[in-house]
């Protein structure tokens, strides 16, 4: 299974920002869509957003509660996936986790995850 390494989370005051990374090692991220998923206390896990792969096209996804605040990127040369969270909001109080998404999904394990704590 692929797998994946997260960091960066931590707290942060309402409207503030944060940079999540995702490492992948043993396999290029550019064959597999790769994505961010969350779960907060007591609810189930969803999808955050999703870069997604698809005969050689690309393509990005956002769950509609962070659209226009979190951008999702990809950097080849360190096999790293990013967020980052802009105007972070208290529903935004998750653990965040990296995996494979979209066609891809299943492929990957879950990780530890980190947490993300918004609050004044």
């Amino acid at each position: 299974q692929l797998q994946f390494v997260e960091s960066g989370g931590g707290l942060v005051q309402p409207g503030g920002s944060l940079r999540l990374s995702c490492a992948a090692s043993g396999f290029a991220l550019t064959y597999y869509s790769t994505g961010w998923f969350r779960q907060a206390p007591g609810k189930e896990r969803e999808g955050v957003s999703c870069i997604r792969i698809s005969s050689g096209d690309e393509s990005i996804w956002y769950a509609d509660s962070v659209k226009g605040r979190f951008t999702i990127s990809r950097d080849n040369a360190k096999n790293t996936v990013y967020l980052q969270m802009n105007s972070l909001k208290s529903e935004d109080t998750a653990v965040y986790y990296c995996a494979a998404c979209g066609g891809s999904y299943g492929l990957s394990s879950w990780g530890q995850g980190t947490q993300v704590t918004v609050s004044s």
